[in-house]
């Protein structure tokens, strides 16, 4: 049990450390095809991070731990709604190390996902169907927290600054896309019979492919308890909506923290004598948000992400330099900084794992 336990955890960590070095390959590979275009990005990127101011950087640091002790806030309190009794600090931990599994897992959000629910109902015995409901309502909730900000800060830089036709309508498709992604997930959280479909047809596209060979009573009876317990903690949310508020209130600050990463590391490069408006700020966070949770099949949308960033950052008119300093900055914190969190959480929860059998004989 060790012994793969410790491969695990280097395996973990082998993967980490690619990853950066693939992610730091492609966004200086594109720094390079900018700066042979005569651009002359690299001189510009040097000069930037030499004027960084290092007490606002230290401030969003600090930022993005206070958005996932609020994140965590938010889920623990959905969980005590639905009775499932887990500590805020094994919630904290539990969203570490999803966050952790989403940026090494390319499965959008999912993996992140399923892995707190594991976790938190070995953690707590109680039926998964429940957490499953915990977790799916703390997306909607932090889903419409940040595209509500999306919205208003679109319309408002819109009216005010009138960007080109091309970023108007993407700008649209991003908000297009969230509102039907967030209206089929509550569809499907709120219409039983649409679900049990859903999960019926997975099941028998499972038997298809088995052609007989596998058996899946089992699966099914597991997924119709599963189901029944996931709509009666929907049940729960909604008879209890007055409960409801704290959460939201815990998901506006953890999504606020969040967005003020991105705005103290502009306040680090402020010496350089460039503005941006806040509404564009949330705009643009907002855009990678969404660039997040598409199904491009890459960990962390490693190297895609720091382009098409930079790429917006200078559509909308700031420096080249700047784009790239500020969009690698943020990356350090929200995906460096992540990494090495989660794996430390991973790694914390591995040799508790292996501690408990030993402490109870």
């Amino acid at each position: 049990m060790l012994q793969k336990m410790t491969d695990e955890m280097r395996f973990t960590k082998r993967t980490g450390v690619l990853l950066l070095m693939a992610g730091l390959f492609v966004f200086l590979l594109y720094l390079y095809l900018l700066d042979i275009m005569g651009l002359e990005t690299f001189s510009g990127v040097i000069r930037t991070i030499q004027q960084t101011n290092p007490l606002y950087y230290l401030l969003a640091l600090g930022c993005l731990l206070l958005t996932m002790a609020f994140y965590s806030l938010t889920w623990q309190r959905l969980l005590h709604i639905v009775s499932v009794k887990v500590s805020f600090l094994k919630a904290l931990q539990f969203i570490w190390i999803g966050s952790f599994v989403d940026l090494l897992v390319p499965a959008e959000s999912v993996s992140g996902d399923i892995s707190r629910i594991y976790l938190a109902s070995k953690e707590s015995n109680e039926n998964a169907g429940k957490i499953v409901a915990s977790v799916v309502t703390h997306r909607l909730l932090s889903g419409f927290v940040v595209f509500g900000g999306f919205f208003i800060s679109s319309v408002y830089f819109i009216l005010k600054y009138s960007p080109p036709s091309v970023v108007q309508e993407a700008v649209l498709i991003i908000l297009a896309t969230s509102i039907v992604s967030q209206s089929l997930l509550f569809y499907l959280s709120t219409r039983k019979h649409a679900t049990e479909k859903l999960v019926n047809w997975l099941i028998n596209l499972l038997v298809r492919f088995s052609r007989g060979h596998w058996h899946f009573d089992k699966l099914r009876k597991s997924a119709e308890r599963m189901l029944a317990a996931f709509h009666d903690g929907i049940a729960t949310f909604g008879q209890r909506s007055r409960m409801l508020v704290l959460p939201v209130i815990f998901a506006i600050v953890a999504w606020f923290f969040d967005l003020l990463i991105v705005v103290l590391v502009f306040f680090s490069l402020g010496s350089l004598g460039v503005t941006v408006s806040l509404s564009l700020i949330v705009v643009v966070y907002s855009i990678g948000v969404g660039l997040q949770v598409i199904p491009i099949g890459i960990p962390a949308e490693i190297g895609i992400y720091e382009i098409v960033m930079t790429s917006v950052y200078t559509l909308f008119g700031v420096p080249i330099a700047v784009s790239a300093v500020a969009t690698l900055f943020t990356r350090v914190i929200t995906l460096w900084v992540k990494l090495l969190i989660g794996g430390v959480a991973v790694q914390w929860l591995g040799i508790k794992a292996f501690k408990g059998p030993v402490a109870s004989n």
